[in-house]
């Protein structure tokens, strides 16, 4: 018998992406879709391309209560307003998995700090579990609630863990993060800095005050090194639909500290079939992982300081895919079921 699985907020671009992942999945059936915008539309009137894969109508997300009990939802809506029906979900005794930021933040006073919102649930912040399996993979394993993570936060956090675990890096030095993201980062929702002839040929930087994933990052970040840990970073637009690179600058303990570097990178992710590390000078680049569940890394140095680059798709590894990596965890699938596949090129 298949996974019924549900998803909440299913016409933005991760719910799409979410549905792309799971019709190619065969343990699951996906039982109902919510949507406010598009309630009483067929997904595949919506989205034309999921033709003869998925012809569901979208129902609005206030028949939440009447919709049938399904083995896992996902939540793709925003934060803030996540929470409330992830409780209705877990009180009717379905896992989820919450694409928000609402359980990520351990800490209800960072998190209402920088959310600008109350946070109704804070009972269940303490079972939550977060959602990266290259770190988390066994408390995922019997998690009722996943905190799915930051697109940005996956990518700093893969980048520097085997460093942070491994006590390798300067005490108290701040982490200098630089990230490029493809629009689709921004949402689904129009905005005039995202129409093409506002942010084509242009990069641009915001967030220069502090993002809000910043606060996530420092806490699993802390959580590795088992110090509070430091992270200034900067996020930037380009003018590509999806994708992330993102370049970390750190210092080590001791110089010449560089030897075997590679291979303590390949040895913390030997378990890991979606993090490829390069090596003899090659650095990823986002073109090598769009459309995938990869997460490529690659390092170098100008003099102690260790410089690492870590490529991934925002809506794949930064997002849906590593959704679907942590429901296949939850349930004994394989965990490549329905993501392993070469990247769409070019």
């Amino acid at each position: 018998m298949k996974l019924k699985v549900g998803i909440l907020g299913a016409t933005g671009y991760t719910g799409v992406e979410l549905i792309r992942y799971l019709v190619n999945h065969s343990g699951v059936e996906i039982a109902w879709l919510t949507s406010e915008k598009f309630a009483g539309k067929k997904i595949s009137d919506v989205f034309p391309q999921l033709r003869k894969f998925l012809d569901l109508e979208c129902v609005n997300i206030t028949k939440l209560a009447s919709l049938s009990k399904v083995d896992v939802a996902f939540s793709c809506l925003p934060h803030g307003s996540s929470m409330h029906f992830v409780a209705k979900l877990l009180q009717k005794g379905t896992r989820v998995i919450d694409f928000s930021s609402d359980f990520r933040i351990k800490d209800v006073g960072i998190y209402e700090s920088w959310y600008k919102v109350k946070h109704a649930y804070k009972d269940l912040l303490g079972e939550a579990v977060y959602g990266l399996p290259e770190i988390y993979r066994e408390k995922i394993r019997d998690a009722k609630l996943v905190a799915n993570p930051g697109c940005f936060s996956t990518s700093v956090i893969l980048g520097l863990a085997p460093l942070c675990s491994n006590g390798l890096l300067k005490d108290r030095s701040v982490i200098i993060v630089d990230s490029k993201a493809g629009i689709t980062g921004a949402g689904r929702a129009p905005s005039l800095e995202l129409h093409y002839s506002e942010c084509n040929e242009s990069v641009s930087s915001y967030g220069v005050e502090g993002h809000r994933q910043k606060p996530e990052m420092e806490q699993e970040l802390s959580n590795l090194v088992e110090s509070p840990t430091n992270v200034t970073f900067v996020p930037h637009t380009v003018p590509i639909s999806r994708g992330i690179l993102t370049t970390m600058y750190t210092i080590f303990k001791e110089k010449k500290i560089e030897d075997g570097i590679f291979d303590l990178y390949k040895q913390f992710y030997i378990r890991d079939s979606f993090v490829r590390i390069y090596e003899d000078d090659e650095l990823p680049a986002v073109k090598n992982v769009r459309f995938s569940n990869f997460c490529d890394i690659g390092v170098g140095f100008q003099g102690d300081v260790l410089i690492s680059v870590v490529a991934l798709d925002n809506l794949g590894k930064g997002a849906s895919g590593q959704a679907v990596q942590n429901m296949n965890i939850m349930f004994d699938f394989p965990e490549e079921e329905g993501l392993k596949s070469p990247v769409i090129f070019p």
